[in-house]
């Protein structure tokens, strides 16, 4: 159970760390959300719980082909806010988008064998 507790503080640390120096830095705060922080250590978790080499190497390959689909709603919520959509819908959209790329992104790996 401290184990559990640790891992939730340790990711809570992290998006109040990003939202806070989102107040000073946007552009470093974005620097921050960037990196794979919550990827690495996902995999250092999963590898402590079960040190399984495939299923380290099955969730970091995953985690690549997902992050893909993810990008174009960084590109979609600024456009949208910059025309005067309000916030909550601009990220509904970018959401809604995300999704359908990442169902569209499982469609097309698979036929190339790849299991996400």
């Amino acid at each position: 159970m401290l184990y559990l507790a640790l891992k939730a503080i340790i990711s809570a640390v992290i998006i109040v760390a990003v939202s806070e120096i989102a107040r000073r830095s946007p552009a470093m705060a974005a620097l921050l959300a960037s990196l794979p922080l919550v990827s690495v250590l996902g995999m250092i978790w999963i590898w402590r719980d079960a040190p399984d080499p495939e299923r380290i190497a099955a969730h970091a390959e995953a985690t690549f082909w997902y992050v893909l689909p993810s990008l174009p709603m960084f590109l979609l919520i600024p456009a949208l806010i910059r025309r005067g959509v309000d916030f909550y819908p601009a990220l509904g959209a970018g959401i809604a988008l995300t999704v359908a790329l990442y169902l569209l992104t499982a469609a097309i790996v698979s036929r190339f064998g790849v299991q996400l």
